[in-house]
């Protein structure tokens, strides 16, 4: 598969995984009045099963030939971790360090996080 239908998927994907994370920061913030970090954190690993699972199928499909499951969990997860810590300090800093508001400091973290994450997933768990 050419790179760039590669990054493609993975933009449609994002899209759809932002879309989720949106839904649930909002919920949790805006309706059950659930601290911005929890609500962060929740949105993130339920976005995640489903970026996973797109990512194994469509996005890297030729790849997963090539390493078990388990052992691609294991390295999605470490992707995710190194990504989802990227976007995190990057969310504490804008709000906590620069005093900006919660929804739009979750909004730019998405592309710090969507970066780290596709470069993490293609160099490291689908290679």
């Amino acid at each position: 598969m050419k790179e760039s239908v590669r990054i493609v998927r993975f933009l449609i994907i994002g899209t759809m995984n932002a879309l989720i994370m949106a839904f649930i920061v909002w919920l949790m913030m805006r309706v059950l009045a659930i601290n911005y970090l929890a609500s962060n954190v929740t949105a993130y690993v339920v976005a995640q099963i489903h970026n996973f699972i797109w990512c194994k199928y469509w996005i890297f499909p030729l790849e997963n030939k090539k390493n078990s499951l388990c052992k691609q969990m294991l390295f999605f997860c470490f992707a995710f971790g190194m990504a989802y810590a990227a976007q995190f300090l990057f969310l504490v800093l804008l709000v906590e360090a620069l005093g900006m508001n919660e929804y739009l400091a979750q909004f730019l973290g998405l592309f710090v996080y969507g970066a780290t994450n596709f470069l993490s997933n293609r160099r490291i768990t689908f290679r």
